[in-house]
């Protein structure tokens, strides 16, 4: 009898998955290592414990394609809460600075939102993966230390305001990798002078990958584990994707 390709060898492919609020990417990751049972698994872009969404999920020979795929462009919908800043820039910071939010007309918000598209520059915040001498910055926030970041190239392709209620606003933001949407919305807060965090946020797309095929977190404990390769996007797949 001919050996099974997929077990001989392990699984390979992008498995997409609807990640839940309130836990990791690293814990994404522990759930589908053991639901595979397969040890070469990783993940492209990380997702605060807050954010929900797409998460992408590289097994088997796929995690050698992680960067290039880690390098394209995203969509997210979150929510701006005006009239209080955070140590976090989100809303499970600390408040450090609260003021009335005046009665901005739907101009004035695009102004500011205007102020951030195209080509600019973003300062990382603390609480960020970014590594200075081999320790995480979020680390050393937790210690109360704050060291001095670079600003990074970031551009904005697109934005789109979907609500204004205020103090929220819900938007659309269409970026470049390596781009912070909570200090998105710290700008943007900034920018009005009332300040702001970011109070909810989804990745709807990575690239040309969508939430249509994700899994969600809670059904990996559940499915079969033939069923969660099945739902893999082949590395084929992936290359008529790419236009390789």
């Amino acid at each position: 009898m001919t050996p099974n390709p997929i077990d001989q060898n392990g699984p390979s492919g992008v498995l997409l998955i609807d990640k839940a609020p309130d836990m990791t990417s690293h814990d994404v990751v522990a759930i589908a290592r053991r639901a595979l049972n397969t040890k070469k698994i990783g993940h492209c872009g990380t997702l605060d414990p807050m954010a929900t969404g797409l998460l992408m999920l590289v097994i088997g020979r796929a995690t050698k394609i992680q960067d290039l795929l880690m390098s394209e462009d995203k969509e997210y919908v979150g929510t701006l809460t005006l009239g209080a800043v955070t140590s976090t820039q989100d809303r499970q910071g600390e408040v450090l600075e609260t003021k009335p939010v005046p009665a901005f007309s739907e101009a004035e918000i695009r102004q500011a939102f205007d102020a951030f598209t195209g080509e600019f520059e973003q300062m990382p915040p603390m609480v960020s993966a970014i590594k200075k001498d081999g320790v995480p910055l979020y680390k050393l926030a937790r210690k109360g230390q704050t060291i001095e970041r670079d600003l990074r190239p970031v551009r904005v392709d697109r934005y789109q305001i979907t609500r204004i209620e205020l103090p929220e606003v819900d938007f659309i933001v269409n970026c470049t990798k390596g781009f912070y949407v909570r200090t998105y919305a710290h700008d943007i807060g900034e920018k009005l002078g009332c300040g702001g965090h970011l109070s909810a946020l989804r990745r709807t797309r990575s690239g040309k990958f969508t939430l249509d095929r994700a899994v969600p977190v809670a059904d990996l404990k559940t499915t079969p584990r033939e069923d969660l390769v099945k739902a893999m996007v082949t590395l084929a797949e992936i290359s008529l994707m790419r236009g390789a």
